[in-house]
């Protein structure tokens, strides 16, 4: 049994009625599922609608690295320091994808004594959620096929379809298929793939949507083909987003669960950040903000991802405004950034540190372009040296960036005090002045630039005529005002993952575009990143299993 797993079996979890009256969510709109985990009822969420809210902010991280950063660790240590500390905190977070779960990331509720629980639940089937998402997808696509077996009364060019399926479950197999093999009675043979549900439009849908009625307005305007004059079909041409949203309804409502200290999260929608907009859901976010005086939330991966995605989509589509941003980073990230092998990484090198900061930096400026304050959160390991701390301080003082060491894995909320007493102070100051990066009236082809230029610090864009192509009919359609959301490796601000620190003088090759016209944004697709992942040579499911007492081991 692993160290963090070991904490976890040991911790002892509160009834989820004594967490959400510690929230002030009333006992009447709990909908349990078990002791320990409920769903918050929508129809109290539309009651909160009307409060004042509280503060918000962003936990991201530099571009990661084998190494390890802890973004999702952090985000619940600083919960925990700030409810601590008599601040009424609500942490937000994504559900879990099994397809990292069983894959080559593991499990993603924390670590150490900075985890949200139950730890098994939620990274695996957790309130059902996703499974309610790819089922919506999936019926989609069924509806689809059948629309086209029985006369294909709208008209649908077999060649233009553009909804592929969904699984949750890392499988490169699916990537590209031939569907209704098998003769006449099964359909006409076409080429298909899946995607995984995390980067599914109907997951996007599910976590922008404010309301019920929200989610069956951008359901019924997904675009799943086009006929041969090039005009769109949409899912409510179908006539399916009523058996979605029905799908749809109860997952809808957030998930309430626990820290191992008590506090109170909102754990709801998952979408990744390397191939989806890397948000939890609008709905939890909002709610929190009502309940709490701050509410702490993560984008995944690093800032160049999930935060610039959080800020000029999910801040945009909801109208969110964060006080403060903080960037986590750890020494031995840095150090890997800075050239030095993983094997390598205890030996103490300040030179490393100070060319691996390098990325650090470039997040940093990066977020202020967006006029948000930044914190550094310095994940604390033991092979950490005062001269590597000292290195890094040195580096960020001059630009008034406070860095923080923290040690929440190992001492909990106690470790993150230091951390919360700074975006407490950043918080009161309120320094932020948050705008987006780009205005809706930019066309669709200098968004994309411009998240390259500014973001990436690439040259330019080299975008494929048939994305070309597509991006025009896009605008043309009247979908040129939407905000672009850029699939692309997480691992470097280039399209090569091997282009690590803060590479410059690359341009970002752009192979394909796609329209999520019910999420509200434009996918382009940059490099070899594929929307379906593959399992490792050894994936994590090797090491997952149940022990003598039928308790699952393995998950992180």
């Amino acid at each position: 049994m692993g160290h963090d797993e070991a904490i976890a079996r040991a911790s002892t979890l509160r009834p989820i009625g004594e967490i959400a009256a510690r929230a002030g969510i009333p006992a009447e709109a709990l909908e349990p599922y078990g002791r320990f985990k409920a769903k918050v009822s929508l129809d109290f969420v539309a009651e909160t609608e009307t409060r004042l809210e509280g503060a918000l902010v962003l936990v991201t991280g530099i571009s990661p690295t084998p190494a390890g950063e802890g973004k999702t660790t952090t985000t619940i240590g600083l919960g925990d320091a700030l409810n601590l500390g008599g601040t009424r905190t609500m942490i937000c977070l994504r559900e879990p994808s099994l397809g990292p779960c069983f894959g080559l990331k593991g499990g993603a509720t924390g670590g150490g004594r900075a985890q949200v629980a139950p730890m098994d639940q939620i990274n695996l089937h957790f309130t059902g959620d996703f499974h309610a998402i790819t089922s919506a997808h999936n019926l989609l696509a069924a509806m689809l096929d059948n629309h086209l077996f029985w006369d294909n009364p709208l008209g649908i060019d077999p060649r233009r379809i553009r909804w592929r399926r969904a699984l949750d479950m890392n499988d490169r197999a699916l990537r590209s298929i031939v569907d209704s093999l098998g003769g006449i009675a099964n359909g006409a043979p076409r080429e298909d793939g899946f995607d995984i549900t995390v980067a599914s439009e109907v997951m996007a849908i599910f976590c922008l949507a404010r309301n019920l009625d929200d989610l069956v307005e951008r359901l019924g305007r997904i675009v799943v083909a086009e006929r041969r004059d090039g005009s769109a079909v949409t899912a409510r041409d179908l006539k399916a987003d009523g058996a979605m949203a029905a799908l749809l309804r109860d997952a809808l409502a957030p998930n309430l669960v626990q820290t191992l200290e008590g506090s109170p999260a909102l754990v709801h929608g998952g979408p990744f950040a390397n191939i989806a907009h890397g948000c939890n859901s609008v709905i939890a976010t909002r709610l929190g903000l009502r309940l709490a005086d701050v509410v702490v939330t993560e984008a995944g991966f690093g800032a160049d991802l999930g935060g610039e995605k959080f800020l000029d989509i999910k801040c945009r589509q909801a109208d969110l405004r964060p006080d403060c941003t903080v960037i986590v980073a750890t020494i031995r990230a840095l150090k890997m950034h800075g050239g030095v092998a993983k094997t390598d990484l205890a030996a103490p090198d300040v030179a490393a540190v100070e060319r691996g900061s390098a990325n650090l930096l470039r997040h940093i400026e990066n977020l202020g372009k967006f006029g948000l304050p930044v914190v550094v959160a310095l994940n604390h390991f033991t092979s950490d040296t005062e001269q590597e701390r000292a290195a890094l301080s040195a580096l960020l003082t001059p630009l008034g960036v406070t860095v923080v060491p923290c040690t929440h894995w190992a001492d909990g909320a106690a470790g993150a005090s230091a951390l919360a007493e700074v975006v407490r102070g950043v918080i009161a100051q309120k320094q932020a002045r948050f705008a987006p990066l780009y205005p809706d009236a930019m066309p669709l082809g200098e968004k994309i630039a411009t998240v390259a230029r500014k973001i990436y610090r690439a040259e330019g864009i080299d975008l494929a005529p048939a994305a070309a192509k597509r991006l025009a009919a896009i605008e043309a359609a009247g979908f040129g005002h939407l905000p672009v959301c850029i699939a692309k490796t997480q691992y470097s601000f280039s399209a090569d993952p091997a282009l690590m620190g803060a590479p410059t003088g690359h341009r970002l090759p752009v192979r394909e575009v796609r329209l999520a016209a019910g999420a509200g944004f434009v996918v382009a697709l940059a490099g070899t990143i594929m929307t379906m992942p593959g399992l490792p040579r050894v994936p994590a499911a090797e090491g997952i299993g149940l022990d003598e007492t039928g308790q699952i081991t393995g998950l992180f």
